[in-house]
């Protein structure tokens, strides 16, 4: 098929290629304003269930009369500042 274009294509090897690349051009931008934007509510990527143990999409998973657990973003690291190199071995 390639083959066949770069027969088709006017003018040359300069026209070939120039030919080529704007043949490249229209398909990218056919693909990108009209092709993606049809398909896109046709594909599943936004339909994401996220379920906790209970496998009940929405149920949080947590009783309700529960005291808390603690906070869920404690770091086990400091944030503020870097970490201390490792003492360098004696000699």
């Amino acid at each position: 098929m390639y083959a066949w274009i770069w027969r088709k294509l006017p003018l040359g090897v300069p026209g070939k290629l120039i030919g080529s690349l704007l043949l490249a051009t229209a398909t990218v931008a056919l693909l990108w304003y009209v092709v993606f934007p049809w398909a896109e509510p046709l594909l599943p990527f936004d339909d994401v269930q996220v379920t906790q143990d209970s496998g009940v999409p929405g149920d949080s998973g947590v009783d309700g009369n529960a005291p808390p657990a603690g906070d869920e973003h404690d770091l086990p690291y400091d944030t503020e500042q870097n970490n201390t190199p490792p003492p360098s071995p004696s000699r």
